[in-house]
């Protein structure tokens, strides 16, 4: 199981407050013989008659000494879940949440 960012409980409390409810923490996708761990997963209804958009969503804290060295790896986790979720989850839309 993936360590929580420090920002996790933040973002869960912003998206609860927009009428976002958190359906996985963390979600689980599986692909391959590897399954990634996205921090969040959560869906919005958008209407009676349209359902719910479902969203994943990954935390980065940018806590090391170089924000260029965690906003590249963050940008690489990115990449690398959108592309799983292009595959298993496609209706899915990924979000970074980052402090700033």
């Amino acid at each position: 199981m993936p360590r929580k960012d420090a920002y996790h409980d933040i973002v869960v409390t912003a998206l609860e407050a927009d009428s976002w409810v958190i359906t996985d923490d963390p979600l689980a996708v599986s692909y391959s013989d590897k399954d990634p761990f996205i921090d969040l997963g959560a869906e919005k209804l958008i209407g009676a008659k349209k359902g719910t958009q479902p969203i994943a969503v990954e935390i980065k804290s940018f806590l090391s000494p170089s924000d260029v060295d965690d906003l590249e790896s963050a940008l690489g986790q990115y990449s690398l879940y959108r592309e799983v979720l292009t595959a298993v989850e496609s209706e899915r839309v990924l979000y970074l949440a980052i402090p700033k």
